[in-house]
């Protein structure tokens, strides 16, 4: 029996600018792949060249999707039209909230199971205030209604499976499946050029660390920029950081970025969309990969970096010591949040950014034990991450919904 599937997602390729939309991509790929699955990608935006893609979707005119709430708003008359266009598919599947909520229409209207991928969660996201404003009231609904209601919850990590349960308790244990992310290891892999480096500003024979993520609370990016003044010797700082969330993390990152550089010569800031050939580049080439998440499901992030042979110093939150094994592939920071505070804050910043200094130095200061770590990262993220057995899994779901 072929499964219809109508793959419900904010984020297509070009339009691509997270871990959610890279997971969607590949996936979208492979299970087009597989002979028992009729595939439509069905995105926000613009019309996009794949096949793979049934049809777009933008905001209704009327609604002014430009302010917070009206954000919110639009992205709700995405879903009703994604919901209206889906009829005769067999599994609708919703990624992230912005998509879930025309899934968990579809499912109704149509009488088809809904499965969720939660990549995040709402209310361990509380900063998203500041730039959604009352729409963040609104996107809370949407991602719990859609949650509660669906036939399936996947998780991408057994961290972020704990989270869904903490976070919806009304939610059946038994509708809650962990199915990790994965990465091509044809695509980001140890490559030995490394032409693309120097017109982005990179000096390739002095090592650097490397950052990649949007400018958001979730993402660390000011710890970093803590910790990358103590650090010891010289190395380059590489921050390829755009999309912030707010004009007040913008504000805040730029100036400490302008700081560092006035101080040290040492950092490049790339800001604006880099083409992947350049991002694994970047990757196979850093001296450490760093990821000062405060709050990650998953992160995908870190698995490319290992698949590129990069130690990777991490914060051990959500997902991440899934992926990283300390002093094996890298090094683990530990972030001591108040539990009660959703946002997971540092309760001391200046701490924790001394912490993720002296893991950042541990990987410097013994280049020899670093290639180490990078090739320990490359073995274990081929052998757990394979996109192939995402969407196996993922397909054998949809089959016993039905």
């Amino acid at each position: 029996m072929t499964v219809r599937v109508a793959l419900l997602t904010r984020e297509f390729p070009p339009e691509v600018y997270g871990g959610a939309g890279v997971h969607v991509e590949y996936l979208a790929r492979e299970l087009d792949r597989r002979p028992g699955i009729d595939l439509a990608v069905h995105a926000f935006g613009l019309p996009r060249p794949s096949p793979l893609v049934g049809a777009t979707y933008e905001p209704w005119d009327a609604i002014d999707a430009r302010t917070g709430p009206g954000a919110v708003l639009g992205t709700l008359s995405v879903d009703v039209a994604m919901a209206a266009a889906v009829a005769g598919v067999d599994v609708v599947h919703s990624h992230t909230w912005y998509a879930a909520m025309g899934g968990h229409l579809a499912g109704i209207v149509h009488d088809v199971p809904h499965v969720t991928t939660a990549h995040s969660l709402e209310p361990l996201r509380p900063w998203k205030r500041e730039q959604l404003g009352g729409g963040y009231r609104l996107s809370s609904w949407c991602e719990r209604t859609a949650i509660e209601g669906a036939d399936a919850v996947i998780a991408v990590s057994q961290g972020m499976r704990a989270d869904v349960l903490r976070c919806y308790p009304d939610v059946d244990p038994a509708r809650v499946q962990v199915i990790h992310n994965g990465i091509d290891p044809d695509e980001y892999r140890p490559v030995d050029d490394h032409d693309q480096l120097p017109p982005l500003g990179v000096d390739p024979e002095r090592p650097y660390v490397l950052f990649v993520g949007r400018i958001t609370r979730q993402k660390g990016i000011t710890h970093l920029l803590d910790a990358f003044a103590l650090l010891d010797g010289e190395p380059q700082l590489v921050l390829l950081a755009g999309q912030p969330d707010t004009a007040e993390i913008a504000a805040e990152v730029a100036d400490a970025v302008g700081e560092l550089q006035a101080a040290t010569g040492r950092v490049v800031w790339l800001d604006e969309m880099v083409p992947r050939p350049a991002v694994v580049q970047l990757m196979a080439h850093a001296a450490v990969f760093v990821c000062p998440s405060v709050y990650e499901p998953f992160g995908l992030i870190n698995v490319e970096a290992m698949a590129c042979g990069t130690p990777v110093v991490a914060s051990a939150v959500g997902g991440i010591p899934e992926i990283v094994v300390d002093g094996v592939t890298g090094r683990l920071v530990s972030v001591d949040a108040d539990p009660a505070d959703p946002s997971g804050t540092p309760r001391d910043r200046a701490r924790f950014a001394a912490d993720l200094a002296s893991a950042i130095d541990d990987v410097l200061a013994d280049p020899t034990r670093a290639a180490t770590m990078g090739q320990a990262g490359r073995d274990r993220a081929v052998d757990l991450f394979g996109w192939s057995e995402v969407a196996a899994r993922t397909e054998d779901l949809y089959r016993a919904l039905l």
